[in-house]
């Protein structure tokens, strides 16, 4: 058994070395910046890769909804960092306010009478219903009004409420805080139910998130977007004029703009690498722990371990909620990393299919699968275009410059991501079925 998990243990380091290798192969040939910005990017999406890995490879749950809880994470680094809009919460602040209250209120009066007249029947349901109905209605009373002198207001330039003028950081617990009770209103309705109607709600969900994000300008600013979100480290341009910076930089004898923008995007690593090791060491804690243990005899059978007494449908809700959370974490670093906040480059691809790929070629089950797998998928995103390109280079050597065949083939090479991209994925499903570092099962 030891000899097992030392050569893993191997495996697993010498994989993440030759990770390195390659960023440090495109420091060296493209660029330190480059380099850097991937690297940042990378790390955010292991990030997520884990979040996904502690569903699906801890609890067999199917979660086709990541883009909604990436983009509530990225809500979440709007309203806490940007500054409130003034003269918005002058215009229709307070009416926002009653009406978002009455449908907290109606939401809570619909759950108690659920719950608690369950013995009513046909009766509940109609009470439900009535009291849904009145209860939204009386909510645009107030809501529609407000929203239409908020978005009247400066329209250009704002437009929207603003949010809560805090530290960018501290938006990042609260990304996670707002998709974990997202993730715990969907599971207490499907989790217990059929495991596709996991797959179907969380997707459903999502979609519904980005749509109210595009339309409701006045939260958002729709598809304007929302620029300027304050930065957790120095601009460049700051450093430039910063009299240590300036002679530091002289002094090694390198350029003083590039070197800010290597040094920020260094700060920004520093962040992401710590909030990585934290969640690694929680995760690898709660997996070495009873609890983890519970939730993969569960993954693999749940009837059995619901006949040892194991509340299955409470376990489900926890890690689907935990996961979800780390999502939101994420996806509020992203927006940080951004600086601003666009509805519309949540997409499935990206956020969704990509997640999925990156837990399948680092293994499900093993956190640091799930890590190396978010490394390899988005380094290969990103250079897919720059091998494209020089594979359609060398194909295309013997053809006379100028000629018709050749310039289609180079003007064509950008879209040779996808079929790069499918030709990686195949050739670690051939190669690696259980992905990279896959999950590790006991002997006994």
């Amino acid at each position: 058994m030891k000899l097992s998990i030392t050569n893993s243990s191997k495996q697993t380091i010498f994989l993440f070395l030759c990770m390195g290798a390659a960023l440090l192969f495109v420091g060296f040939f493209q660029s330190w910046n480059l380099m850097l910005a991937i690297l940042n990017l990378c790390l955010i999406s292991a990030i997520m890769a884990l979040g996904v890995n502690l569903q699906w490879g801890y609890a067999g749950l199917f979660n086709a909804g990541i883009m909604g809880f990436a983009a509530l994470g990225g809500l979440a680094a709007m309203l806490v960092s940007k500054s409130p809009i003034a003269g918005a919460w002058q215009a229709g602040g307070m009416g926002v306010l009653l009406g978002l209250v009455v449908l907290i209120i109606t939401g809570i009066l619909v759950y108690l009478i659920w719950t608690r007249y369950a013995h009513k029947g046909r009766v509940r349901f109609w009470y439900v219903v009535i009291i849904a109905v009145a209860g939204y209605v009386f909510s645009r009373y107030f809501l529609d009004p407000a929203i239409l002198r908020i978005e009247a207001f400066e329209p250009s330039s704002s437009g929207y409420l603003g949010g809560a003028g805090l530290p960018v950081l501290f938006s990042w617990i609260i990304g996670g805080i707002l998709a974990a009770s997202v993730a715990f209103f969907i599971g207490k309705i499907t989790l217990g139910l059929r495991s596709d109607y996991l797959a179907i709600a969380t997707l459903g969900i999502s979609e519904i998130v980005i749509f109210i994000f595009k339309n409701e300008d006045w939260l958002t600013r729709g598809v304007k977007n929302v620029t300027g979100i304050p930065r957790p480290v120095p601009y460049e341009i700051d450093l430039q004029s910063t009299l240590w910076f300036q002679d530091t930089t002289q002094l090694i004898g390198l350029d003083l703009i590039q070197t800010s923008s290597i040094f920020v995007k260094l700060c920004y690593t520093g962040l992401f690498l710590s909030v990585l090791l934290a969640l690694l060491w929680l995760c690898q804690r709660a997996l070495n722990s009873p609890w983890g243990r519970m939730m993969r005899a569960i993954r693999d059978n749940e009837t059995a371990a619901s006949a040892m007494g194991k509340n299955v449908t409470s376990s489900h809700l926890q890690i689907f909620v935990i996961g979800s959370a780390i999502v939101g974490i994420a996806g509020a670093m992203l927006v940080t990393l951004d600086g601003q906040f666009n509805p519309s480059v949540y997409h499935p691809l990206r956020f969704t299919f990509l997640i999925w790929v990156m837990v399948i070629v680092g293994g499900s089950g093993n956190n640091f699968g799930a890590i190396l797998g978010g490394f390899i998928v988005w380094f290969f995103w990103i250079e897919a275009e720059t091998i494209g390109n020089m594979l359609v280079y060398i194909l295309t050597l013997p053809l006379a410059e100028g000629s018709a065949i050749k310039n289609h083939f180079i003007n064509t090479a950008p879209q040779l991501r996808l079929l790069i991209m499918g030709l990686v994925l195949l050739l670690f499903l051939r190669f690696s079925p259980r992905g990279l570092i896959p999950e590790r099962t006991p002997h006994k």
